[in-house]
């Protein structure tokens, strides 16, 4: 089994694995983390989760 280096979230200051297991909205947190906010691999999941599911909630522009 390889060993991951942890990474610190550029948000919530928590430590992370990049390799680790991913939700759908971790991925679409990814996905706006690489083409809207340009910090794709700083943040956690669970970040990556919340900062999706507010998109989703106030920013309609992305998903029309």
């Amino acid at each position: 089994m390889e060993s991951s280096e942890l990474i610190v979230c550029g948000l919530c200051g928590n430590e992370f694995d990049p390799n680790g297991p991913s939700s759908a909205y971790a991925e679409a947190g990814e996905w706006l983390a690489e083409e809207v906010w340009r910090d794709a691999g700083e943040l956690c999941p669970l970040c990556r989760e919340n900062r999706a599911r507010l998109v989703m909630m106030y920013c309609h522009e992305y998903y029309r």
